[in-house]
């Protein structure tokens, strides 16, 4: 059985965004195949390689949707456990990446399920990097503001989030927190490109007019 690393023990090199080129993605995903050929091998090590180049990304999708700090880390154990005993059955038709992340989203919405609420985020939940994550950079632009203003801009992000229902607050995280392309996304979600550009837009619209609303009641 695959050691699957706890957090806190973490030192890992985080594989690059989506958007530094297709080269360098190419060539991540083409080193994914040949670890994973080696894992449904029995390799152990190239599992345990395959959790090192995609744990930091794993534990920022779980925490973008579900937030608790203790919640993140039994989910994203949760992940490798699973993918560790399915590997054999992976096919590679997707891409290593998006079949983890998929398998990140399944467990996250199995829990919330379980859980019939919506977590909020709160000062005691958040670690640096997840702090870190949100960031609502129109509140944020006028010099450095102090952890109060910090946490009161994200709990305001939370709160307009919360206006979308499960599939279209992952998307946007997915998108715009996580940096995940609209085709990255179609696949995760096992929709289609057009449809997910569709909730986007909605979902975009939809925290707009909010925000409009509330800047109106001000005035």
């Amino acid at each position: 059985m695959a050691r699957v690393p706890k957090t806190e023990a973490l030192a890992l090199p985080e594989l690059g965004k989506t958007g530094d080129g297709a080269g360098g993605a190419a060539v991540r995903a083409e080193q994914d195949r040949e670890l994973v050929r080696s894992a449904q091998r029995d390799d152990k090590e190239a599992f345990e390689l395959l959790v090192r180049r995609h744990q930091s990304r794993v534990f920022a999708v779980a925490g973008g949707i579900l937030r608790n700090r203790e919640d993140v880390e039994d989910i994203a154990q949760q992940v490798f456990l699973k993918a560790y005993f399915s590997i054999k059955r992976f096919d590679q038709r997707a891409a290593f990446s998006t079949w983890l992340y998929k398998i990140t989203v399944n467990e996250c919405w199995d829990l919330l399920r379980k859980k019939k609420v919506r977590p909020l985020t709160y000062e005691a939940e958040l670690s640096e990097e997840q702090a870190q994550m949100y960031q609502a950079s129109s509140d944020l632009t006028d010099g450095a503001p102090d952890t109060s203003e910090q946490l009161a801009a994200r709990e305001q992000v939370e709160e307009l989030l919360s206006l979308l229902d499960e599939r279209d607050r992952t998307m946007l995280v997915l998108k715009e927190v996580q940096g995940f392309s609209v085709e990255e996304i179609a696949e995760i979600m096992e929709s289609n490109a057009n449809t997910v550009k569709v909730r986007l837009f909605r979902a975009r619209q939809k925290i707009t007019e909010r925000v409009r609303r509330r800047l109106g009641a001000k005035r």
